[in-house]
């Protein structure tokens, strides 16, 4: 009789070629998605004379530079050079590709799932770290460097060392207020940026199983933030409602047994992790960071650490971030000014996400500026039809196309120098949004209380009627 299998178990026996001497496995790769920074890649593919192995499984999206205004006569050329780079790339390997104008097109790691490309038991693979979102499907989801997507457009195969298992169970209820964003910002600054290095995590317990594929997909996008190689959560018959009927999803005749295999796709009761965390869903808050680094977070209603008070070895790491956000040590995070908010992303810009925000919103109006940008063209045009973004507009908010947007500013949305933005995006690096940009990670509903207030906000007066 065979040990009990971990989920992470399963997936990469599944898809293991081969395993070197040094341990290091060779996989087997279902879905290759690429973006306008791959071109590296098929620089390096076409400097060797070789085009890419498997064009039907490669799926080229326009996202990281997309403008979402003025989308036709981009005033910027190199972001037009990077975007017509990425066209020719798709034609001259007979790529699907999901541009500006396609009504399907949106980041990356909305439109996999919304198309159903993204399905349990496939390895997936993409230029981007946010890659881990897909494993809210109970894929082998991972980010890979331009060398790997090279490997990958030429081989259909990756190199890549089997990471140590980790599982993060969530029991309890999650109060008002509190959503997946929370419990991901929540366990990073419990553990740390590197509290998961090393180790694939797997998602279970009450909790996760109440939440909605997009607050799964929120979950897994996050994790690689607190050090992890990807994030995975078992299918269920959530997930399966999610998929079926989708373009790229199996079709009806196959349905039942397809759901059947994806089902023993969880890892086995008595399986074991190479380490466990139990978080109580009760002890979660509506969460803000407050540095330079998703760790550096903490509930709405805290005070900022005293630097006095925290080890040695973290006070210059402190004293750094609280100056460059131009906070003090000690004082309430609640009540903080913000300068502009920001909602969307591949971590925040689904719709469940559009609604959360807008509730808040709903008859108030913002204090200061900002824009909504929806996570895809799919999910613009089904908040549109909610009314949606009448709410965000009638509150001062702008109603922008989908892409990365100012997640990254790539596309050149930026927060300016010095100024503080109240985020729905992944990271709070120096510059992440902008050269000199202050960036409060929060969830959508969070952003939204910001805006109403003109100050990060407790949402729960909000919800509870206190306001």
């Amino acid at each position: 009789m065979s040990a009990p299998q971990t989920m992470l178990d399963k997936l990469w026996t599944a898809h293991e070629v081969l395993q070197r001497e040094d341990g290091v496995s060779l996989l087997w790769v279902d879905r290759h998605l690429v973006h306008e920074g791959s071109h590296h890649a098929f620089a390096k593919i076409k400097e060797r004379g070789l085009t890419v192995a498997e064009p039907d499984l490669t799926f080229a999206i326009v996202d990281h530079y997309a403008p979402t205004r003025g989308r036709s006569k981009i005033a910027d050329p190199e972001i037009s050079r990077m975007i017509n780079t990425l066209r020719d790339n798709a034609s001259g390997n007979s790529l699907r590709i999901y541009d500006l104008d396609d009504p399907r097109q949106g980041i990356v790691h909305v439109v996999g799932p919304e198309e159903g490309l993204t399905l349990p038991g496939l390895l997936i693979n993409c230029g981007d770290s946010h890659t881990s979102t897909h494993g809210a499907f109970g894929a082998l989801a991972f980010g890979i460097g331009a060398t790997e997507v090279a490997h990958v457009l030429a081989t259909q195969t990756v190199w890549q060392r089997k990471p140590k298992s980790m599982r993060i169970t969530v029991e309890g209820k999650l109060g008002p207020g509190v959503s997946s964003k929370d419990i991901a910002l929540g366990w990073i600054a419990k553990l740390g940026t590197d509290g998961a290095q090393g180790h694939a995590v797997e998602y279970a317990g009450t909790v996760i199983r109440g939440l909605s594929m997009e607050g799964r997909m929120t979950l897994c996008n996050l994790s690689i933030e607190g050090g992890a190689r990807f994030g995975i959560i078992a299918p269920d018959e959530t997930t399966f409602a999610y998929i079926q009927g989708r373009r790229f999803a199996p079709k009806v005749a196959a349905w039942e047994a397809v759901c059947e295999y994806w089902c023993g796709l969880s890892s086995d009761e008595d399986a074991h992790f190479d380490r466990e965390v139990v978080l109580d869903a009760a002890e979660i808050a509506p969460t803000v960071t407050w540095g330079t680094s998703p760790e550096q977070a903490l509930p709405i209603t805290a005070s900022l650490p005293e630097v006095s008070n925290v080890p040695l070895s973290e006070v210059e790491a402190v004293s750094a971030a609280l100056e460059y956000m131009g906070l003090k040590s000690g004082q309430k995070l609640e009540g903080t000014v913000v300068d502009q908010v920001f909602i969307g992303s591949c971590t925040n810009g689904r719709i469940e996400d559009l609604r959360a925000a807008a509730l808040v919103l709903k008859g108030r109006t913002s204090k200061i500026p900002g824009f909504v940008s929806p996570g895809s063209a799919q999910v613009k045009a089904q908040a549109e039809a909610e009314g949606l973004d009448r709410i965000f507009t009638d509150a001062g908010l702008g109603w922008v196309a989908s892409g990365c947007s100012m997640c990254v500013g790539m596309n050149g949305d930026l927060v300016g120098e010095g100024k503080r933005c109240a985020s729905s995006t992944n990271r709070n690096f120096k510059g992440r949004q902008g050269r000199g940009a202050r960036t409060h990670l929060m969830s959508p509903a969070m952003v939204a209380a910001a805006a109403v207030t003109g100050a990060l906000t407790d949402v729960r007066i909000f919800l509870e009627g206190r306001v």
